[in-house]
């Protein structure tokens, strides 16, 4: 029977060990995907759970007189805003614009009972069989860290997959009630007689529903929270593996814009303006092979597809779920002019870093359309490293376009893009043109014959925004706009990451 308990009690703290750094992660995906930045995400979180579980380890020292009872209260206070933290959070961000401070609150608190658990815990498996403090400390630390192990692997290929960020905090929450009390209930079942144990079943029966209402009323509540984040009706939206996508379309249907974890991607009204400047001065050149590289929403590839003399064309996206959306939505499909379905296009959805490793083939033109560098999965993508990759597929003669972001917003950014492609090897010229939903957008066209390549046009038919005019125009740099000497970016010192951060604050 002594062992049986024994056993008990450490699959709570293996499931409870799961539970709380369940917790941890949903912290850091939600804010990676509110906020950017997961790095920082990431240290905060970690840094402010880690400090408030050693207070809360402190804090348990008085409650060891009364272990049970306070074991199983923390265990339902760590279900109930363990499981609603997520909700809490997104509301925080939604409604009250008090995400940072939130965060920081939610993290204390649910350290704090974290922590709170393995004194008291070790006081109940003594309490069962005494026994040396190594021995206890060496079996309780080795069900918690594996049980860790569980909630590490469970939340991105289990709970995220099938319930999403919301739905799955939920589950977590009363799973963690559950066996909490269940182990209470179980092991020390004659310890809880009376009101202690009356008290404790109508605690576990308030958080499960609570937690079962949060549940139930969660998809209203985040397409309602979703919805406060975009000025126009949301049409379209989902979590895919890698982003949060969101499809807007105002109430006259004019206006259809892509937002990809909160930053937009494009607008209907204007996106031939930043298409045609990105395709079109790169496809004055040899074009027979081209290579895109990211535009999942298939409008470069578009562009690419009006000339006829295009043979082939190898699209690589990441997300398959974009390339979905842009198949499937009427939208989006009739902006793209069902590019996809061009035999010219033989489409990859893959990483881009990592396929280019292992490419082989040459493209005479390669398009790069990847989203800001604002986080370290995006600032990769505008590495040396990467650009040096991008370099070897180029074929003789060929030559490559990148879009580089705001030379007026966000200037450090946009000129360090140019110094990674020098010191990748790739000669580039910059230009930039005014797209209303963005403001001032910049390029780098860019060779690795040496000398930069001439900005032209040689478009099959007359473009609705881009002439001669407008692109000599394009090349020239007002005083409040002209280069500046900011370093590369590399893998290891993702310098762009940095600047990107710093100059869209606020914007």
């Amino acid at each position: 029977m002594t062992r049986f308990r024994r056993t008990a009690v450490l699959a709570a703290v293996f499931v409870c060990a799961a539970c709380g750094l369940v917790y941890e992660l949903a912290l850091v995906a939600l804010g990676s995907y509110l906020i950017g930045d997961a790095a920082a995400q990431a240290s905060i979180v970690l840094g402010v759970m880690v400090f408030a579980m050693g207070i809360g380890a402190l804090a348990a020292k008085p409650l060891q007189r009364h272990a049970l009872a306070a074991f199983a209260w923390i265990e339902l206070a760590l279900a109930l805003f363990g499981g609603l933290s997520v909700l809490a959070l997104y509301a925080a961000f939604a409604y009250l614009d008090l995400y940072a401070p939130a965060l920081v609150a939610m993290a204390l608190l649910l350290g704090a009972l974290i922590g709170a658990e393995i004194p008291l815990l070790m006081v109940l498996l003594q309490r069962i069989r005494s026994q040396d403090a190594g021995s206890a400390v060496a079996d309780l630390f080795a069900a918690d860290y594996v049980g860790a192990l569980l909630g590490g692997l469970a939340f991105p290929f289990l709970l995220l997959p099938v319930f999403g960020q919301l739905r799955g905090a939920l589950v977590v929450g009363a799973l963690n009630a559950v066996v909490g009390l269940a182990v209470v209930f179980v092991v020390f079942r004659r310890d809880l007689a009376g009101r202690r144990g009356v008290a404790l079943v109508a605690g576990a029966l308030a958080v499960l529903a609570v937690l079962g209402t949060s549940y139930y009323y969660s998809t209203r509540f985040e397409v309602t929270a979703r919805q406060q984040l975009y000025a126009d009706p949301i049409v379209h939206a989902e979590r895919s593996r890698y982003q949060e996508i969101v499809l807007t379309q105002s109430l006259d249907g004019s206006d259809v814009r892509l937002f990809l974890n909160g930053d937009l991607q494009f607008s209907s009204l204007d996106e031939y303006r930043y298409h045609e400047a990105l395709v079109h001065p790169l496809l004055a050149g040899a074009r027979g092979r081209v290579l895109i590289l990211g535009g999942g929403d298939g409008l470069a590839l578009r562009e690419v597809l009006s000339y006829p003399d295009v043979a082939e064309v190898t699209e690589v996206e990441l997300d398959p779920a974009v390339i979905r959306l842009a198949r499937t939505d009427p939208r989006v499909h009739a902006l793209n002019r069902d590019a996809f379905a061009d035999p010219r296009v033989h489409l990859l959805t893959l990483d881009a870093f990592a396929w280019l490793r292992d490419e082989s083939a040459r493209y005479d033109a390669i398009v790069v359309d990847m989203p800001d560098p604002d986080e370290t999965a995006t600032a990769k993508l505008y590495s040396v490293e990467f650009y040096a990759m991008v370099r070897k597929a180029l074929a003789p003669g060929g030559r490559v376009v990148v879009q580089s972001g705001s030379p007026y917003f966000a200037p450090r950014e946009y000129w360090c893009v140019g110094a990674t492609l020098a010191a990748a090897g790739l000669t580039a010229v910059p230009y930039h043109v005014d797209v209303p939903s963005f403001g001032d957008w910049g390029f780098f066209l860019a060779s690795a014959e040496g000398a930069a390549p001439a900005l032209r046009l040689d478009p099959p038919a007359p473009l609705r925004f881009l002439d001669a005019d407008v692109l000599r125009a394009a090349a020239v740099f007002p005083a409040d706009r002209r280069a500046l000497d900011v370093p590369p970016s590399t893998l290891m010192d993702p310098k762009i990451m940095e600047y990107a951060r710093q100059e869209w604050k606020g914007y």
